[in-house]
């Protein structure tokens, strides 16, 4: 007799429980339809997610498409049974980079990997995603759940994001005209993002604080202040590219901070002159630095430090700029000027120093 015969083995015995991944369908639904936006008003369960650019109100656009995770914040959802808001940093670390580009995010896709399916927790980490898609104005349009007995233990879970956005052709930055004197406008960040998580959780371990402490830099428990989301900038930007044409240049400063994010966007004879003093670093850095014993330009090469974008406009065009992005919310100072670059140096120069 065979083996399967013998014990009459099912999938759940194999540690995969189909009837679990069902009910999660079920409980994400609502989250799923209140992302419907124009060329989005599809049922998440087919075989793939639809979207009509025409509809989305398009004539000649160009697709760009962008994919992220979360890192090893996810660590601190798990360790603190906190998963209600990873799902709005999955979204905008994909949708912050499209929006970088000029383009505007049409529709996004999950992929959600676990060990042990707990329907309750997969819709409270998709209820996230879908607040994130609501706030960047895209269409959750499917997704993946895996359940994966042998490949993640105990409560441990991993995600990844999809993100496609579009831009009228001709409409893409960076522009090809960014010039020196330009300002670079800095956007303020909600706190650490979703970089530099490793560090952070050494930083913990070495501090002794449990997850459920009161924060030493600020109201809430530690687990509630590190797991503030990523701020999603895309409506704000959206509306200052289309409302003054002036934005030459985004960056997105996530891993790698300013020396590596910066550069990306603008030509090799230039450089982006940051003024440090410019930056009011909210206090968890200044935590971080100083528990740890992290030096100011290692500190600047692994978290966003206060500035999660950069923009790049003409400096007779600074303050209407500003002025758009302040009036939707967004905190913007000046953080420096474009400047000529010299033979062999950085793309990224500093002066000043960063208040820790």
């Amino acid at each position: 007799m065979s083996q399967s015969g013998k014990n009459g083995l099912t999938y759940s015995d194999a540690g995969v429980d189909i009837d679990a991944g069902n009910l999660m369908v079920e409980k994400i639904k609502p989250h799923v339809r209140s992302t419907r936006r124009p060329g989005a008003d599809g049922e998440i369960g087919g075989f793939g997610g639809l979207f009509d650019l025409k509809a989305a109100g398009f004539t000649d656009p160009v697709l760009v498409a962008a994919n992220d995770g979360v890192g090893t914040k996810l660590k601190i959802a798990i360790d603190a049974n906190k998963h209600d808001t990873v799902g709005i940093d999955l979204v905008a670390m994909c949708v912050n980079d499209l929006v970088v580009q000029g383009a505007e995010p049409l529709f996004f896709l999950d992929y959600f990997a676990t060990g042990k399916l707990d329907p309750d927790q997969g819709a409270a980490i998709v209820a996230g995603i879908a607040d994130g898609c609501r706030q960047s104005g895209c269409a959750l349009i499917g997704g993946e759940t895996a359940e994966m007995p042998g490949m993640y233990s105990g409560g441990d879970y991993d995600l990844a994001g999809f993100a496609v956005g579009a831009a009228e052709r001709g409409q893409l930055l960076p522009a090809g005209d960014i010039s020196e004197g330009d300002v670079i406008l800095g956007l303020a960040s909600s706190g650490v993002h979703s970089n530099g998580y490793s560090l952070v959780r050494k930083i913990v371990g070495l501090s002794g604080l449990a997850w459920d402490a009161p924060a030493p830099f600020g109201e809430g428990t530690l687990a509630d202040l590190l797991m503030t989301p990523t701020r999603i900038y895309v409506k704000p930007l959206l509306k200052a590219i289309r409302e003054t044409g002036s934005i030459k240049a985004l960056a997105h400063i996530t891993g790698g901070g300013f020396p590596e994010n910066i550069p990306r966007v603008l030509p090799k004879h230039l450089a982006a002159e940051i003024d440090l003093d410019a930056i009011k670093a909210p206090k968890v850095f200044s935590w971080l630095a100083q528990t740890g014993g992290v030096a100011a330009n290692e500190m600047l090469r692994t978290f966003n430090c206060g500035v999660g974008m950069i923009a790049v406009v003409p400096a007779d065009k600074a303050q209407e700029v500003a002025a758009v992005l302040e009036v939707e919310g967004e905190t913007v100072f000046t953080l420096g000027r474009m400047v000529a670059r010299r033979e062999g140096a950085h793309g990224t120069i500093y002066k000043g120093s960063l208040a820790l």
